[in-house]
């Protein structure tokens, strides 16, 4: 029988987080959009058998971002925590992933303007600031107590997730959803307190992460892992740079978070804008972080070499996506010293054995590349 190899070890050995919590492994099921939920955002078999098809031997399951309003969502098949009646559901989706021995995350989010207008009510897709494309108003501002309603319904969407059995709760701070969009100077032009300058459009992703906080503690009875998604840079000018998520996650370091977890496409991706370009991200943070706040690094790990690479760059956590639609087994095969027997291309003939929902299957045929699929 082959075994584990020991240069893969280390990809295996328990972690424990700030707050007390610990996993079994290194390696994270990342959020993964999956267009598998019901319509009225309800837990359906389908996401359940695509997700717990991934969740052997991998240290925590990071589920598909839930949507904490109606006004926030941004995908069809998006699932939902906005609603006390989504609590059956997602408990089955906790319980079916913790039955794999493997600890349950839900990534709680809101669109801002990416919302899709045929999913939210009345079409009425909300932002920081007014949004127009093509001379056409696609998003309007956000008043005051709509605000403070949206950071009480992050604080109830972590109630909710601890009434469902979760082992913990990631904000989705990233990929240009409403918090990033407070946070940029390219999104957000307010200038009441909720923006202007760096402090101001830094306050509603703040209270976002403290209202959370409260909630876990009034409602966890044991050590709850608490993360936060963010991108580190943004294309436009303005835009975020490394300079800003610099100051993002000094204040972030005093929140007490088990984790941050940076989105990105190539987990070695070097800085573009504010900071020394030589480095990958991923050392930036690091460095900015110390050993207070362990990271998650995401992006392009497809070969077990490429997650104990990232891991021997001082990243602790290392979270697959892609590669995981194509492999369910991958952590189980490194884990039995089946590494070479990854695949890495999915092969349509074969469609049933990956138990991927309907939904995510047409947006992988659409986006040709995304997910390497051949005949």
């Amino acid at each position: 029988m082959i075994r584990l190899k020991n240069e893969f070890k280390p990809l295996f050995e328990p972690f424990t987080f700030p707050g007390g919590a610990s996993i079994d492994g290194r390696l994270v099921v990342a959020p993964m959009t999956h267009f598998g939920s019901h319509d009225d955002g309800t837990i359906s078999k389908d996401e359940i058998d695509f997700i717990t098809a991934r969740s052997s031997e991998m240290g925590m399951v990071i589920t598909a971002c839930a949507n904490v309003t109606p006004d926030g969502k941004a995908f069809e098949g998006q699932p939902s925590i906005a609603r006390d009646e989504d609590i059956p559901g997602l408990k089955k989706l906790a319980s079916a992933i913790q039955a794999k021995g493997t600890k349950a995350i839900i990534q709680i989010h809101h669109g801002g303007s990416q919302a899709l207008p045929h999913l939210v009510p009345n079409g009425d897709v909300v932002a920081p600031s007014d949004v127009f494309k093509d001379g056409k108003q696609i998003a309007r501002a956000l008043k005051e107590e709509e605000i403070t309603h949206i950071i009480d319904s992050f604080k109830e969407a972590a109630r909710r997730a601890v009434q469902a059995g979760f082992d913990g709760v990631e904000i989705h701070g990233a990929n240009g959803y409403l918090l990033q969009q407070f946070y940029s100077p390219h999104s957000n032009q307010r200038t009441d307190q909720w923006g202007g300058n760096e402090e101001k459009r830094l306050a509603f992703p703040i209270a976002v992460v403290d209202a959370v906080k409260e909630a876990i503690k009034e409602h966890a009875a044991k050590p709850f892992i608490f993360g936060y998604r963010l991108s580190p840079e943004e294309p436009e000018t303005p835009g975020l740079t490394m300079t800003e998520t610099f100051t993002l996650v000094d204040v972030l370091k005093t929140k007490s978070l088990d984790y941050l977890h940076i989105s990105l496409m190539e987990i070695g991706s070097k800085a573009r804008r504010g900071a020394d370009s030589n480095k990958t991200r991923m050392e930036l943070l690091k460095e900015r972080c110390g050993d207070a706040l362990p990271l998650i690094g995401v992006g392009s790990v497809i070969t077990a070499e490429d997650a104990l690479h990232a891991y021997n760059q001082g990243i602790p956590l290392i979270a697959v996506a892609r590669e995981l639609i194509v492999d369910p087994d991958w952590a189980k095969k490194i884990k039995e010293g089946r590494e070479q027997e990854i695949e890495t291309v999915i092969k349509r003939s074969q469609k049933d054995k990956y138990l991927i929902p309907e939904g995510l299957w047409s947006v992988m045929e659409a986006s040709q590349g995304w997910v390497p699929m051949e005949d």
